[in-house]
Parts: C-alpha cells; structure tokens; sequence
C-alpha cells in the first residue's frame, strides 16, 4: 500500500510541475517591443523562471526570483535569485520585494513586466504598509486561529503596499503580462498570493468581518490600514492560470487506474478542519470495506488546522489528515489514506505529508503514543515519524493545494 501511495504522489507531482505550463503560456506570445522585466514569486518561481528563461533567453533585460528559502535550485542566467520567509514574512521578504520594486520601477509604456506567480506569494512578496513587526504579528494570529487562505488575504493585502493589485499599478505604465500557478480553491485572480497584480474583490467590510470572526487583535495602524479600499480596476494586465489543484487530482487519478483502481473523485475543493477531512475519509474507508475490486477515493483542496495554544508539537494539515484518520481504519484490510501537499512543504517542516493504514493504530499503541495526547500537542509530525508515516518529497517547484486519498486494496 505504501508503495502505492509513494508512486502516486510522485506521479501526480510531476505531471502539475509548471515547466512545461510557463512553456505553453510564453510560446508564440508577442510582448511590446521595450524592455521586458521578469519578477517571479512563489514556491514554484525558480521552476517558473528557469521554463521562461529556456523558452526566452535574451529577450528578457532582467530578472528576480523570489521563492521560500531551500527553495532555489541554483542561478538562472544574469536573474537575481533571492529566498525569503514562510508562512511568516521575514527581512528577506522584505528586502527581496524592494530589489523587485526597484527594479520595475520608472518603466513606459513600452515596457513589460512578465510576472510569474505562484502560491505562497503573500508572505514572499512583501513591503508592508505597517511596521514589519506588526505584520508578522497579524499574520502568525491568523495561522494559529486556523484561518483559510481567502480570509487570510483579505487581511494581508490591505497591510501591503503590493497586494490587492498595487504591484500592478506600481509597474504602469508598463504593461503587465500574469503566468499564475494557482494554489486557492475556485481560483481566484484576486486571492492567489494575495493578488498582486489583479483588481480586489473584497471590501473594508469583508475585512472588519474576517476580523471579528477569527479574533484578531490589531494594532491602531493596523485598524486604520483595514478602512482602506483596494484597487477595483486595472487595465494593464493580462492574466494566465497555468495549474490548479483540478489538474493534481486528475494526475492522481490516472496513477490510480494505473495501478489497478476503480477511481471516484470526490471534490476539487475540500476546505474544512484538516481532522474533520481526516475522519470523513475514514468513514469512506470504512464503508467500502465489502469491495470485491480495488478502489480509490481522491479529493483536493485546501483544510485548515486550528492550533492548541497550550501544544509545543509541530506537523501541518495533511499530517493532521492523515493522522486523524488513524484510528478509525484501524485493522482494515489493504486499507491506506494518506494526504500531501504539491510542494512539498506541509507546515513548518520537512514533511510534504502523511500515510496511515490499518496498521498504523497498532504501531503507535507498541511505540507507546497516544494519538489523542499527539493531537493536543499539534505534534502530528512526530507521530507519524515514530511509525514511518511521514511522506518527505522535497521542495518539488510547483504549488496547486493539496490531494487527499484513500485506497482499498482487493
């Protein structure tokens, strides 16, 4: 089952890597004849920027790269390659977003900038309109009261002097042409890496009620910064989505039917508490114990996970999917579920993921772990370490969410 799992994942990842994407999106694209300025941010940008570089060359005048630090993969041409904080911005961010600024800074009309983007974006790209600390601050409180990326950006993007549209208008009058990598449910322009160059949906509004209902306290020029309306409109963009979760669960499903499994795609968009998708799953598993044929169960998406303020542990949701799953499949035959994030980054560790099966119960028991006590420390990572649960790929260079699975071996 393992085994199983592991060629899976490896196949679905690869065939969601934005190479050949950014290659399809750029081919055959004409840009106005001035310079044409490259600014790719994300997990996926070195990935990104290495298929603009191979499929441009010289074309472009200048680069940078910004992506999570043990993210790049060595140098792209003349681009400057920077690494920087996540899930919480850091000086790198900082100082990497003013060398972008700078460097798109006093272009014309003539001009281009290419940007590529791609999901952890709103943390990587950053020049904060409050102090640093304050922004770190708001949000370190939204990740811990589990707040879903939707309502994490509409925070964020009113704190940012290039979120919410305001890169874009940073760069006019050049023109800006969007290579987006999506990584949010539904895709939506204005929410991936908190939109920096696409026209804001969301309202002040939107925002007191995001504030409210997840309990953030803000500082007074915080407060202030939330009264702000975002840009509405802008007319020099034009936008490209090269990947979404969609794609990632429709790879897994083929290494599924590959493998031998009566495939049932669940949803595209599984967005509630990571446990409760962990359970949910499990219910799954435990109905279709009576097959007579091998079956897969796949949903994508993106959960959340609400920390317990008194836990010391670390893990991050697909880890909390998996483990919170452990349980109720317990002593099921050829039974697995196992959930992983396309980056290979799941929470503030090494771990893109986690894999259980009927077994795992029974290993946990014999190493002397309480699943319940390792829940309450937020500590699903060492949990699953403890019995050989934990997925590791890497940083893999694309981000599309996540992809959860459940098998029944028959």
């Amino acid at each position: 089952m393992r085994k199983d799992c592991d060629h899976i994942i490896d196949y679905a990842i690869r065939q969601v890597l934005p190479d050949e994407a950014v290659r399809r999106a750029l081919t055959g694209k004409e840009f106005s004849p001035g310079r044409l300025i490259l600014v790719a941010v994300g997990k996926a940008a070195w990935s990104m920027a290495l298929s603009a570089h191979e499929t441009l060359g010289d074309r472009i005048s200048d680069g940078i790269v910004i992506t999570k630090h043990g993210y790049s993969q060595g140098p792209i041409g003349g681009f400057k390659i920077r690494e920087a904080g996540h899930p919480v911005p850091d000086a790198d961010s900082f100082s990497a977003t003013k060398e972008a600024l700078s460097m798109t800074a006093g272009l014309t009309e003539q001009d281009t900038v290419l940007f590529l983007l791609s999901g952890g974006g709103s943390t990587l790209f950053e020049d904060p309109e409050c102090s640093p600390e304050d922004l770190q601050n708001v949000t370190s409180q939204l990740l811990a009261k589990g707040a879903d990326i939707v309502s994490m950006n509409i925070i964020r993007k009113r704190l940012s002097k290039v979120k919410g549209g305001r890169f874009a208008m940073h760069c006019m009058p050049a023109k800006v042409y969007a290579v987006v990598l999506s990584d949010i449910i539904g895709d939506p322009l204005d929410m991936i890496a908190s939109g920096p160059a696409y026209p804001d949906s969301s309202t002040c509004e939107d925002a007191a009620e995001t504030v409210r209902r997840f309990g953030i306290v803000l500082p007074p020029l915080c407060r202030d910064l939330m009264k702000l309306e975002t840009p509405k409109t802008l007319d020099n963009v034009e936008t490209v989505i090269t990947g979404s979760v969609r794609e990632l669960c429709r790879a897994a499903a083929d290494a599924c039917e590959e493998l031998g499994y009566e495939t049932h795609f669940l949803t595209d968009c599984m967005d509630c508490e990571a446990a409760e998708a962990g359970s949910f799953l499990s219910s799954i598993a435990r109905s279709w114990q009576n097959t007579d044929h091998s079956v897969a169960f796949i949903a994508g998406g993106e959960t959340v996970v609400h920390l317990n303020p008194a836990g010391t542990g670390i893990g991050g949701r697909n880890q909390v999917i998996a483990f919170s799953a452990a349980e109720k499949i317990a002593g099921l035959k050829d039974t697995a579920v196992f959930s992983v994030g396309s980056d290979g980054s799941d929470g503030p560790c090494d771990a893109a993921g986690g894999y259980v099966d009927g077994t795992s119960l029974s290993k946990l028991k014999a190493a002397g772990l309480n699943p319940f006590d390792i829940l309450m420390d937020n500590d699903s990572y060492h949990g699953l370490d403890a019995i050989g649960g934990l997925i590791r790929t890497g940083a893999t260079g694309t981000n599309v969410n996540d992809v959860s699975i459940v098998l029944i071996r028959r």
